[in-house]
């Protein structure tokens, strides 16, 4: 099968509750979406307040979603439905052990564009467990 390549305008919005507050981030990135059998990929770059380029790789399967960050700050982080992950993220000022327990992971997307949704529990370094929210969504940029 062929695998399909777009330019993709990205809004990224994440959500964490912790002791009751909640705290909320959105971002709005450009990149690209690749299509291939039954694995979707999203890349993009974003710039931290220091200036640094950090590389960011998405990849989308059937009740499992990996993303993958580079540069000067680095993380592998999985999600698996109803399963628990670990990982490092690293960072500048050390490494966070992080323990990921994923409750839902919903995804749909089309030719044009696509939505995912994770809802977790992370506990960073063994401390207490916050709940969290991943809400990302892309439409295929407008051809110029």
């Amino acid at each position: 099968m062929n695998a399909l390549q777009k330019n993709v305008s990205i809004e990224l919005q994440t959500m964490i509750e912790e002791d009751g507050a909640k705290e909320s981030n959105k971002q709005k990135h450009t990149g690209k979406y690749y299509k291939r059998n039954n694995l979707d990929v999203l890349t993009y770059e974003e710039t931290s307040d220091d200036k640094s380029v950090i590389h960011n790789l998405i990849t989308i399967q059937q009740n499992k979603v990996s993303i993958k960050r580079s540069g000067n700050v680095k993380m592998n982080q999985q999600f698996r439905e109803g399963q628990i992950t670990e990982n490092v993220f690293y960072h500048p000022h050390g490494g966070i052990h992080m323990e990921t327990y994923t409750e839902t992971i919903h995804y749909q997307s089309n030719e044009e564009s696509g939505s995912l949704t994770i809802d977790y529990k992370v506990k960073l370094n063994g401390q207490e467990e916050r709940n969290q929210e991943i809400k990302l969504s892309f439409k295929e940029e407008e051809s110029q």
